[in-house]
C-alpha cells in the first residue's frame, strides 16, 4: 500500500465531516482535489471506503476499520514531526523553484514569507514561459520543486494540490460587455481574442472551456507573454482569457475589468510538484509543506476582491 500522509489527512477529514465539500473547505482544497485523493486512497487500499448516495457519503465497513489505522498513523507522524522540530529549528541549503510565468505573480510573495521563517535557506527561481518548458526542467533535475497548474503525465511525479486557480475573461474599461449583468459565452462571438501560445496551460484551459460550450473564438493575436497580452487588451486590441493572479495590479488600478461571462471564473488548481524518484532536501521539504499549508489562504485573500466584483 502506497498511501501518503497527505491522502490520509484528506481521508480522515472527509470521514469526520461526512462531506467532500465541507472537508475541502476545512483543508483549503477544491472538492475535485479532495475527490481525487479519496479515489487514490481507495485504489491503494483495494476496497471501497465510503458508501455514496447522491451527496451523502458515509464510511463503509472497510472504511470504519481503516480510519482507526489512519488516525494512528497521523498521530505517529505528529510525534515524529514534533521530535524533529526540537532537534532542527532551521533548514539550510539551496532551494531551486521552477514555475510557469503565471505563478511569478504570487510565488515570490510566498518565498518572502518562507524566508522570514527559514533565513538559512538560499533560494533560486527559474521562471519559464510555459508548462512544456517547466516539465523539461523537472525531467532534467534542474529544479527541486515546481509550481504549476496541470501536473505532467509525461514523467513520474508527485503532485499535491494546494490552492484554487481562477481564470477569467478580461476587457478594457468601457467595453460594451461590461454593461451586461451577465453575458452568455455566445456574446463573445463578435470580439477578437488575444491568446497565449500553444503549449501554455492558460491556452489549454481556454480551449477546454470553449470546447465545453461549443464555441469557436476568433483568435486575433497570439502572444507568449502575459504582460504583453495585458497591454494589448488595455490598448483595446481585443479581449483575453487570463489567470486572475496575473491581473491583480491592473484590476486595482482600473486598467482592466473582469467580464461576467456565464460559467466563469474557470476554476483550475495550483500544484506543487517534484519528480517522484527525487529525495527532497530538508529545505525543499520545508517549502513544500509551507506552500501546502499557507498557499491557499494567501491566494484566497488575493482573489476575494475580484471574484466578488463583476
Amino acid at each position: 500500500m502506497n498511501v501518503t500522509f497527505r491522502q490520509l489527512r484528506v481521508f480522515v477529514e472527509v470521514a469526520k465531516q461526512g462531506s467532500v465539500t465541507r472537508a475541502a473547505e476545512a483543508l483549503h482544497l477544491t472538492p475535485p482535489a479532495v475527490s481525487m485523493q479519496l479515489k487514490e486512497v481507495e485504489t491503494q487500499v483495494g476496497l471501497q471506503l465510503f458508501d455514496r448516495s447522491g451527496r451523502t457519503i458515509m464510511l463503509s465497513t472497510a472504511g470504519e476499520y481503516f480510519v482507526v489505522h489512519a488516525k494512528r498513523l497521523l498521530a505517529a507522524l505528529k510525534e515524529a514531526d514534533d521530535a524533529m522540530a526540537r532537534l532542527k529549528r532551521v533548514e539550510r541549503g539551496l532551494l531551486t523553484i521552477g514555475m510557469v510565468s503565471t505563478a511569478k505573480y504570487f510565488v515570490p510573495h510566498l518565498l518572502a514569507r518562507f524566508h522570514q521563517e527559514h533565513p538559512g535557506v538560499d533560494m533560486r527561481l527559474r521562471v519559464v514561459g510555459n508548462r512544456e518548458q517547466l516539465v523539461a526542467l523537472m525531467a532534467s533535475g534542474e529544479v527541486d520543486l515546481c509550481i504549476m497548474g496541470r501536473p505532467p503525465r509525461e514523467i513520474a511525479t508527485r503532485a499535491e494540490a494546494f490552492a484554487p486557480h481562477p481564470l477569467v475573461f478580461v476587457a478594457p474599461p468601457g467595453h460594451p460587455l461590461l454593461q451586461q449583468p451577465q453575458s452568455p459565452v455566445a456574446a463573445l462571438g463578435p470580439h477578437g481574442f488575444i491568446a497565449r501560445e500553444q503549449g501554455s496551460g492558460t491556452r489549454a484551459a481556454m480551449a477546454s472551456f470553449f470546447a465545453e460550450h461549443r464555441f469557436a473564438p476568433h483568435i486575433a493575436m497570439e502572444m507568449s507573454s502575459n504582460e504583453t497580452i495585458k497591454q494589448a487588451v488595455i490598448a483595446g486590441l481585443g479581449l483575453s482569457f487570463l489567470s486572475l493572479h496575473t491581473v491583480g495590479l491592473e484590476l486595482r488600478n482600473g486598467l482592466l475589468k473582469v467580464l461576467d461571462i456565464a460559467g466563469t471564473p474557470v476554476m483550475r488548481t495550483w500544484h506543487v510538484v517534484h519528480l517522484g524518484a527525487k529525495v527532497l532536501s530538508p529545505a525543499a521539504e520545508a517549502f513544500r509543506y509551507f506552500v501546502i499549508e499557507e498557499g491557499a489562504a494567501f491566494l484566497r485573500a488575493h482573489d476575494a476582491p475580484f471574484l466578488g466584483h463583476k
